[in-house]
């Protein structure tokens, strides 16, 4: 059974999603607010559902926290549907965002979307015996079980930043814009506000990958262009 943590300081709102969640089969935690949420998040949970707007902590904040904790599959819950909150839900950290009201429906096909990816990525459907990998300078890409490593040490990733280093380690050399990385990775349209979400999560692949995330040794800057590996 999965456990699904719910964060949301409208006591209604977590009934109404314990109960279509629970209806589903999955177990639900409930926390009050972003700082409970935080204190809540542990390796037993397979995904987290944040509101943006809630009392001691944002769902924002609570976004950052909880990322540094696990790679579990975070999906926002706001009434914000302007692209440069969406753009600052990505740069925080969260996989997914859907605006209220929303429907019994959709709620379930986005939880079960993320659950699927993450079962993927994490490697906890059963694994195919034949691997292939990408091996650039010691840094070892598995496409198959989709884990990383550098020299011989696992990274551990969330699926955005696998995505992200897969997508510029199966085209080296190649030049990616912000713009290329966020509509590949992303699949949504580019507004000039999402430059942060990638100069984020650029930020946090080179603080895994990087002994000296200063002086990148794979992921470099091409000034004015974007990022590439060589």
């Amino acid at each position: 059974m999965n456990n699904i943590l719910i964060a949301d300081d409208n006591e209604e709102i977590r009934e109404i999603v314990r109960v279509l969640l629970e209806s589903e089969g999955y177990n639900i935690i409930e926390a009050v607010d972003g700082e409970d949420a935080v204190v809540k998040v542990d390796e037993n949970i397979d995904l987290i559902i944040l509101d943006i707007m809630m009392p001691v902590k944002s769902g924002f904040k609570a976004c950052i926290e909880i990322r540094e904790k696990t790679s579990a599959p975070i999906l926002l819950l706001t009434a914000k549907t302007q692209d440069s909150d969406k753009c600052m839900g990505f740069s925080s950290g969260c996989d997914d965002y859907l605006s209220k009201p929303f429907s019994y429906t959709e709620l379930v096909s986005r939880v079960k979307a993320l659950l699927r990816r993450y079962y993927v990525y994490k490697g906890k459907e059963e694994k195919v015996s034949s691997n292939k990998t990408i091996n650039i300078e010691g840094l070892v890409v598995n496409t198959t079980s989709k884990e990383v490593s550098i020299d011989n040490k696992e990274v551990i990733l969330t699926e955005t930043e696998y995505e992200i280093l897969l997508l510029m380690a199966q085209h080296r050399k190649k030049v990616f814009s912000a713009q290329n990385l966020y509509e590949s990775v992303w699949k949504e349209p580019y507004f000039y506000s999402c430059n942060n979400t990638i100069m984020v999560h650029i930020r946090n692949l080179r603080r895994k990958l990087e002994k000296d995330p200063q002086n990148p040794r794979y992921i470099k800057t091409v000034w004015g262009k974007g990022y590439r590996i060589e």
